[in-house]
């Protein structure tokens, strides 16, 4: 049955504004030759979008024309301002954008480890006023958070995880009772670096694949045929957990030492490169684990950074590469053994840091460890991806409602 006109105009309006999301401000002949639209409804489409207040005139095209030159439509991007949050152990990301992603302003919020929840949680909020003041917004539209922990399927809440503070699962309402005509959603902060890494990162030619976290601590996200797999309990990518060889425990119900994370969390880190000599930060967390893999991948490939030098056999730092990529492909396989992604991405400060190098490392073990071909990418965003992914959730749920009005 064909689409009713008013069905009709709402498909073209919103690939119209999806190309304007995607490409940037493009002129009218664009979206023709972009949509395949014919050049009355392209016309048509333009003044519907500029008259409900979505698009405006940015400028003019620089092609030669015979009249003048030909206007440029972009999304008003002031129409809405959002915010995102990064939350972590030892405090809080926070920055502000219009509704095209572009950053208005930020700042970061540091919690130490004595602070009470309710005093933890109003430093955060009132940062969050205080940035979108400092943007410009007189109200903020919508709010990505992305923390550590399991997510809720059924609620979208924050659960009780063991070892994860308390402020952590009260600060989604907070905000949300601060700011009540805001739209507050919370995601697990492994989920959204996958989310940015496929969108923007080292995953965007894949609609398969499988983000492997490295930073203070690991974690896993999984996508399929293009969607996040979250699992029954929100719990899928929880690989901290796993049980594997190479530890002197078992992990349990609340703690997962004994599992994936004593061979790859940042401390792990941190210890295995002082088996091999190399200099180590007092306490490792997740940057100070990737200066650590970042220093060894320098040492072997002369590029300029912590003990920088010429690169051999018998080097320490080759040596420590070789001793994580093996830690690193035990998890993987696991994963690798019962999704068969095609495609692992090593995510985090810590993926990120060890680049090509680890990740070629990991794949040549993964490839004597499986017989499914399987290709090992380092993620390009590294530990910005949870900030940029919660920014890109908060963008999308912005753009679905206002966009909503050209349907109709």
């Amino acid at each position: 049955m064909p689409a009713s006109p008013s069905t009709a105009r709402a498909i073209n309006d919103r690939l119209a504004l999806r190309l304007l999301q995607q490409e940037g401000p493009l002129t009218a002949g664009q979206l023709k030759r972009l949509t395949g639209l014919s050049r009355p409804t392209v016309a048509d489409l333009v003044e519907r979008l500029t008259a409900s207040g979505l698009i405006t005139v940015v400028g003019e095209s620089g092609e030669q024309r015979r009249g003048p030159n030909a206007r440029l439509y972009g999304i008003v991007a002031d129409r809405a301002q959002l915010a995102a949050l990064d939350v972590r152990t030892e405090g809080v990301f926070v920055l502000v954008s219009d509704l095209v992603g572009r950053v208005l302003a930020e700042v970061s919020v540091p919690i130490g480890g004595d602070t009470g929840t309710g005093p933890a949680v109003g430093r955060v909020v009132t940062a969050v006023e205080r940035t979108a003041k400092e943007a410009g917004a007189d109200r903020l539209h919508t709010v990505g958070i992305g923390a550590p922990g399991l997510i809720d399927p059924a609620t979208g809440d924050l659960r009780d995880s063991g070892g994860l503070p308390a402020w952590h699962r009260r600060l989604a309402a907070a905000l949300q009772d601060r700011l009540p005509e805001a739209r507050v959603t919370v995601e697990n902060e492994t989920n959204l670096a996958a989310l940015a890494e496929q969108r923007e990162g080292a995953a965007h030619d894949r609609d398969t694949f499988v983000l492997l976290w490295l930073g203070h601590g690991v974690g896993a996200a999984v996508v399929l045929d293009g969607a996040l797999r979250r699992g029954a309990s929100g719990g899928t990518g929880e690989i901290g957990f796993l049980p594997v060889p190479g530890t002197t425990s078992l992990p349990s119900a609340t703690d997962c030492d004994g599992g994936f994370h004593s061979l790859t969390g940042a401390a792990a880190i941190g210890a295995l490169a002082r088996e091999f000599g190399l200099p180590v930060e007092g306490t490792t967390d997740g940057p100070g684990a990737a200066r650590v893999v970042r220093g060894a991948v320098a040492r072997l490939t002369g590029v300029p950074g912590p003990g920088a030098g010429p690169a051999r056999v018998t080097d320490p730092a080759d040596r420590f590469l070789d001793a994580l990529a093996d830690r690193i492909a035990v998890g993987a396989a696991c994963v690798v053994s019962i999704l068969d992604p095609g495609c692992v991405v090593l995510g985090g400060e810590v993926g990120q840091a060890g680049g090509a190098v680890l990740a070629a490392r990991v794949q040549e073990r993964l490839r004597r460890m499986s017989p499914l071909p399987t290709e090992v990418r380092a993620g390009s965003l590294g530990g910005a991806a949870v900030l940029r992914g919660a920014l890109l959730t908060a963008r999308d749920r912005a753009q679905e409602e206002l966009f909503a009005p050209a349907e109709r």
